[in-house]
């Protein structure tokens, strides 16, 4: 093994993946190409019922993995709804990792504004909690400036610590290996020395890798052509992370990182890449 191969390979371990309740079937096609014990995140999508998040976390432990169930919450109408969702995770076993963002909507639905709300309104190892999961934007958010979103990622993480929980920062997936290990070390001087994952696609159609940059304000058509190294003339071809982590593979001094797959609805070619590649 050659030294980039192994650092390619460290970066791979124990990385985690995210689907949604849509992948539940896929959970089972995927399995055999999954560590053990890999944490696999389900995330809280407004057109799916609570009790198919539910059931696909299920599922996802029952195949010997790690769930990380999603709350968003400007999706949340009520404190009874959210009580309501950290009972019936911990009732189901499934409350020991959480991970809390904002979501979607520009207003919310009832009196949660964000993360940080929903980790300050309950005490959640009441609920079985153990560790709560952040969001980072190493590419910055379309819709926060970079001074909020740096007290913002603050203000969560000593919410977290004066609970009594780990916390665990998991980054919106981005295409440039150097200003992710920039935003990783600037994160690293304001006190963090926790774990990173670090958000990349997993090997996805271009068409769809472009649909989803755009929506989530990530990079450039130009920033995903220079790192992934695909012709806009082949729009039905196939895009992988392979260029970015090998990139991201060599820079120093990065502390506690590893890698958080997007799938996209490609879990078993997500799982079966990670499992080459490492």
């Amino acid at each position: 093994m050659t030294q980039e191969e192994a650092r390619l390979a460290a970066l791979l371990h124990d990385y985690s993946l995210e689907i949604t309740g849509r992948d539940l079937d896929s959970i089972g096609e995927a399995r055999a190409a999954i560590p053990a014990g890999s944490r696999i995140n389900v995330t809280f999508l407004g057109s799916e019922e609570p009790e198919l998040r539910l059931r696909t976390a299920r599922a996802i432990r029952e195949a010997g993995f790690a769930p990380v169930p999603h709350l968003a919450a400007r999706r949340l109408r009520s404190r009874d709804e959210y009580r309501g969702a950290l009972a019936a995770l911990q009732r189901e076993g499934l409350s020991e990792r959480l991970f809390l963002v904002g979501g979607d909507p520009a207003t919310p639905l009832g009196p949660y504004a964000d993360a940080h709300s929903l980790i300050a309104a309950e005490p959640l190892a009441e609920y079985g909690v153990r560790e709560v999961g952040i969001a980072g934007y190493p590419e910055g958010h379309p819709g926060i400036g970079a001074d909020a979103l740096r007290e913002a990622l603050l203000g969560k993480l000593a919410a977290i610590r004066g609970l009594g929980l780990e916390a665990v920062v998991a980054t919106q997936f981005s295409f440039d290996a150097e200003a992710v290990a920039r935003w990783v070390r600037s994160v690293r001087e304001l006190g963090y020395e926790g774990p990173i994952r670090i958000g990349t696609p997993g090997p996805v159609g271009v068409k769809r890798l472009l649909r989803y940059a755009s929506r989530f304000g990530v990079g450039s058509s130009a920033g995903i052509v220079r790192k992934y190294g695909f012709s806009l003339t082949g729009l039905m071809g196939t895009a992988g992370p392979d260029r970015f982590l090998r990139a991201l593979a060599a820079e120093p001094g990065l502390g506690d990182i590893a890698v958080h797959f997007y799938t996209f609805g490609s879990l078993a070619g997500t799982a079966a890449w990670a499992r080459d590649a490492g």
